[in-house]
């Protein structure tokens, strides 16, 4: 079966994932982040022109996306698929990589993800910022919380650096899924997976919350996350713009946050908060 490739770019002020929802919502069956964007497919067969186009052109106005739309040929799917998917390395120290990758030994993380239509490969700013920030933390026999765990991916991290115990959190349940599978491809199982927003977090508090979402949600659950962390423990946030740092700092502050530090990458946010 043939396939339409869609690939979205120019991502300045809107967020990958909220296309990529709306694209699921629409029949597209998988993602692949790349640099420079997204690219997104859907079988011929379930392809519907007219409310994809419209929602692309939609987003492009309003937002200064662009896009392209091709056809893939069914024999030539898989191979093009693994030839456009790269593993990605991280400060020198963690390489992530597709089940077809083949494996290496020269870093001391490797983690194993297969994306589906889940957020988190790597190839994102905002999730290598989070794991940079991440490996420069003491997580050996902290207790750590991963919201908006997408693929699973940094939780997969923090298991790998010897915490004490791992929660991973997302509110889709394609992500859910997606995360449950990749733990079993990393021998993570004890990583406990649930799904919801922050509501769902779990009592007995954390060292290290992880939170890589969009800055509202960011805005609207940071005082959960606050109330969930313990005194001394350490926040990182992703998933908003250098712009936003200041809002961001501000609604910390008020909830027993001190700013820390912070890394860019093409202007999106990694920061640390300290409680």
């Amino acid at each position: 079966m043939d396939y339409i490739e869609i690939s979205i770019t120019n991502f300045t002020g809107f967020e990958p994932e909220i296309a990529i929802a709306e694209l699921a919502e629409l029949g597209f069956e998988s993602f692949t982040e790349t640099e420079s964007g997204i690219q997104c497919y859907v079988s011929v067969d379930n392809y519907r022109e007219e409310p994809v186009i419209g929602y692309l052109d939609q987003i492009c106005v309003e937002h200064g996306l662009k896009y392209t739309v091709g056809r893939i040929a069914a024999q030539n799917w898989n191979a093009l698929w693994e030839s456009a998917y790269e593993s990605v390395v991280i400060a020198g120290k963690c390489r992530v990589r597709a089940p077809f990758h083949a494996p290496a030994t020269d870093l001391p993380y490797e983690i194993i993800i297969e994306p589906r239509m889940s957020f988190g490969t790597a190839h994102h700013e905002t999730t290598s910022l989070m794991l940079e920030l991440l490996m420069t933390e003491t997580v050996n026999g902290k207790r750590v919380l991963d919201m908006g765990c997408g693929t699973g991916v940094i939780a997969i991290l923090a298991h790998k650096m010897h915490a004490a115990g791992v929660i991973a959190i997302d509110n889709d349940e394609w992500a859910y899924s997606n995360a449950l599978d990749n733990m079993v491809k990393n021998d993570a199982s004890e990583v406990t997976v649930l799904m919801g927003g922050a509501e769902t977090i779990p009592g007995g508090g954390f060292d290290i919350i992880i939170a890589n979402i969009n800055r509202n949600v960011l805005l609207e659950d940071i005082p959960a996350y606050a109330g969930h962390l313990h005194s001394g423990g350490t926040l990182l946030l992703s998933g908003f713009y250098e712009e936003d740092l200041e809002q961001i700092t501000d609604a910390c502050r008020k909830s027993g946050l001190e700013y820390a530090a912070h890394k860019s990458d093409n202007r999106w946010v990694g920061a640390r908060f300290v409680k």
